[in-house]
């Protein structure tokens, strides 16, 4: 009768381990779906064609200074391009719509945005793709330089906010977004090769919105160290 008991026990208690191992990979299994949502998926696919944009747009470059531009190469990034900026404002409508907010989208999302942003304005800033008129076909040097400082310092910023206050308050400004969206007209000025302006007076007017939103995003910073106490001297 122990025996039997014992044995009952045992297999008992086998249930128990394959019911709660059966949770758990339950659990996991949802775990993984509720981050990798569709919207999530189509930014990924946007951060995977960052490197075909960029590899099409240096080898059209090359293609140029070689005087044998292979304007496949180029039509082929712009597609690219548009590509991705499509998919950014789609996976912000499918987890609007479909409820599929996640904290990995929260991350990824503006990875995409900023490595798209940036990629295209290094690439177009070291290759030309304008063999007749060069002054149309790559930004000038200070543009990179620029928009790669002000994100680098914003980024620094939220870090130091993170770490002495423990929560960061990004208030979005117009600024901001009129940097951005003249950031992409620069961007699309090279790649489509448009003359109805001179390319730098469009770099210009990019590059003064983007140190004017540095400027405003570092204001805010120290306005919110100030509210918490971190911008006064120290009592002795």
């Amino acid at each position: 009768m122990e025996s039997t008991g014992a044995e009952r026990h045992r297999r008992e208690a086998r249930k128990g381990e394959l019911a709660g191992a059966s949770e758990s990979n339950a659990l996991q299994l949802l775990y993984v779906r509720a981050f990798m949502t569709t919207a999530n998926k189509i930014t990924i696919v946007r951060i995977l064609m960052i490197p075909a944009f960029v590899t099409m747009a240096i080898y059209y470059g090359e293609s140029v200074r070689r005087g044998q531009p292979l304007e496949w190469q180029r039509f082929t990034a712009i597609i690219i391009f548009i590509l991705a900026a499509v998919s950014d404002g789609l996976d912000g409508y499918v987890a609007r719509h479909y409820n599929q907010r996640s904290s990995l989208g929260v991350i990824l999302d503006p990875i995409a945005d900023k490595g798209l942003l940036l990629s295209a304005i290094i690439t177009l800033s070291i290759s030309n793709w304008s063999e007749l008129d060069p002054d149309y076909g790559s930004f000038p040097t200070w543009f990179p330089v620029l928009v790669i400082s002000r994100d680098a310092i914003l980024f620094v910023g939220a870090g130091v906010l993170y770490l002495l206050i423990g929560k960061v308050h990004v208030k979005p400004n117009w600024t901001g977004k009129v940097a951005t969206v003249l950031q992409m007209i620069a961007i699309g000025w090279v790649m489509l090769q448009l003359r109805l302006l001179p390319l730098l007076y469009v770099v210009i007017a990019a590059g003064f919105f983007t140190a004017v939103s540095g400027i405003v995003y570092v204001t805010d910073g120290v306005r919110q160290l100030q509210a918490a106490g971190h911008a006064h001297p120290a009592k002795s």
